[in-house]
């Protein structure tokens, strides 16, 4: 694949605030805030990565962009790392999802369960339900997808892609 067209891709970095904790965002492609976005231009699919460990989402980075531009830029490329597994930049904001505050505590948030929790919170507060997933997990991440499943089987899965 070249090299120039995944330099053009928009990649947002993101810190957000999920079950109290830091959690950083890999965003590839223009929509950075899926649940304001109420239009036409709203995507109908999300392409949603979980890493394995240690949860480095950079790791994720030119292959999220390569299957962003194998998809010609239809959906958004989103790569989620793992609850305490990032820092934020000291001169990066932190952004809080507004229903947040209203989750409750995870018991065991750095433990497996808890990561499953965190990627489920996650994705009922940064995801409209309306949007179809596509699971991609890598090492830890497929057994987390799996799970995902189990606890939440009303996710609109439609696709589960694991390595």
């Amino acid at each position: 694949m070249d090299s120039k067209i995944k330099e053009e891709i928009p990649v947002h970095e993101e810190f957000v605030l999920c079950c109290g904790i830091e959690t950083q965002v890999l965003k590839c492609g223009p929509w950075t805030d899926l649940l304001s976005d109420q239009g036409a231009n709203r995507p109908k699919v999300l392409i949603f990565i979980i890493t394995g460990n240690p949860g480095l989402t950079t790791f994720y980075l030119p292959f999220a962009k390569a299957l962003y531009s194998l998809i010609n830029g239809r959906f958004p490329v989103w790569i989620i790392g793992h609850a305490g597994h990032s820092v934020a930049p000291r001169d990066k904001k932190i952004r809080a999802a507004s229903d947040d505050s209203n989750t409750q505590e995870i018991k065991d948030i750095y433990g497996l369960r808890g990561q499953i929790e965190h990627k489920l919170v996650f994705l009922r507060t940064h995801v409209p339900k309306q949007i179809k997933l596509v699971l991609i997990g890598h090492s830890i991440g497929c057994y987390i997808s799996l799970q995902m499943l189990k606890y939440a089987p009303e996710l609109p899965v439609f696709l589960l892609l694991q390595e």
